[in-house]
């Protein structure tokens, strides 16, 4: 039986993921522990906790007491995120470091964290879920786009410190997918209205992720489509700006 860490764990993506994870024991953290509860009371091997992983010194203290509790953790989700549609020039400060806060920092510091006890063992896995917006740019998503490039950056770079410990980095890149996601980042509804043909299903996430844990696989990219848009980023940046502004304009 694996031990599955996630963060984030009251998000739509996770409630598809966790149904399929059946024999795991699961370590859920969030801000609503008595909304996990009830979200997953159908399954018994479970511990939930509310930790603020804003909060270096508050993750070294209960990661100490899951060492005594629990033992080893086989795989990491970080899947704690949120986002703003705007133009840049209506952000606060408060709300850029906000978002960095939550996407960015606090994923490295769980993955430094739970990296450093994967590298001492030499084995597990580490799976960030990231976005496309770590690899296209989009009209709109200056913030949420430069904190996912980062996490996409960071990513990379610790999959080549921990692989020749036997860690695998695994990062999910997904488009936009169809759950409570826009609530807060699009609450007028206009944004996901426009990408309604390119939504993603929530469970055909959740699948391509649980089967990728336990493999080497290096990242998830979906849909196919913006898959080929970043593949085309790169080659013809003038038309992928073009694509990215109209066509594949998905945060």
């Amino acid at each position: 039986m694996r031990t599955i860490l996630i963060t984030g764990a009251s998000g739509g993506l996770v409630q598809e993921i966790i149904p399929l994870l059946k024999d795991d024991f699961l370590i859920l953290l969030g801000r609503d522990v008595e909304k996990i509860e009830q979200l997953y009371a159908y399954h018994e091997k479970k511990a939930v906790f509310n930790v603020d992983i804003r909060d270096e010194a508050a993750l070294i203290a209960f990661f100490e007491g899951l060492d005594n509790q629990f033992g080893q953790i086989d795989i990491l989700v970080n899947n704690a995120g949120y986002a703003i549609y705007d133009d840049f020039e209506n952000f606060s400060s408060q709300q850029v470091q906000a978002m960095f806060d939550i996407n960015t920092f606090a994923l490295m510091t769980m993955c430094r964290l739970v990296g450093k006890r994967m590298k001492a063992r030499r084995s597990g896995q580490i799976i960030n879920i990231v976005s496309m917006s770590g690899l296209i740019a989009s009209s709109k998503s200056s913030v949420y786009s430069a904190t996912k490039f980062a996490a996409m950056g960071f990513s990379n770079a610790i999959r080549l410190e921990l692989a020749q410990y036997g860690v695998t980095v695994t990062t999910v890149n997904p488009g936009p997918i169809a759950t409570g996601f826009f609530d807060q980042a699009d609450p007028d509804g206009s944004y996901q209205e426009s990408v309604k043909a390119f939504l993603l299903h929530p469970d055909y996430v959740a699948k391509k992720i649980v089967a990728a844990m336990g493999t080497k696989k290096r990242e998830i990219n979906l849909p196919w489509s913006l898959a080929v848009a970043h593949k085309l980023y790169t080659l013809f940046p003038r038309i992928s700006d073009y694509l990215a502004s109209t066509v594949f304009n998905l945060k």
